[in-house]
């Protein structure tokens, strides 16, 4: 069973995300129209008491969301290549030596040459989820890349020195 979350706006506030997690917690975000957030934990007994409540400046929200991010992207990831024979993930440093370094990911032609895809980045404990072709790409960057074996070594020499 996947997990529900209902979206309900809140006009002239901002958004409300409700969740309810696989043990039965009910959970609320608020994400207000300055950048807020707030997170509420409801009774298991009562849906309606609040037993916990937590306000989130933006960068704090940022923060959290960055730590969940990369560690959740990963575990999904992972379990992902539990269920496909052959399909790894695979974390590479890209070398401040690398060719690309200070380029675009485009500039790689990481798909077609290696046929890896690059589903995130690790900037310094900023993640960006989904890169696109004319994201920077940065020495220290830890790109999280989906392939083969095979396809991931390719990934890793044509990152460290232009070539596979």
């Amino acid at each position: 069973m996947g997990i529900r979350v209902e979206k309900i706006d809140l006009p002239g506030i901002g958004m409300r995300h409700d969740v309810q997690t696989a043990s039965g917690q009910d959970v609320s975000i608020i994400t207000y129209r300055n950048g807020q957030r707030e997170v509420a934990l409801y009774s298991e007994t009562d849906p309606d008491e609040v037993i916990g409540q937590i306000v989130l400046t933006r960068a704090e929200a940022t923060a959290i969301a960055d730590i969940l991010g990369i560690s959740v992207l990963v575990g999904e990831l992972d379990q992902v290549s539990e269920r496909v024979q052959n399909l790894y993930t695979e974390e590479i440093v890209l070398s401040a030596a690398s060719p690309f370094a200070g380029k675009l990911l485009g500039d790689t032609q990481a798909r077609t040459l290696t046929g890896t895809s690059v589903v995130g980045i690790d900037r310094d404990g900023t993640v960006i989820p989904s890169p696109t072709p004319k994201t920077p790409i940065e020495a220290g960057d830890v790109l999280v890349a989906v392939g083969t074996r095979e396809a991931l070594e390719a990934l890793a020499r044509l990152l460290a020195t232009g070539t596979i």
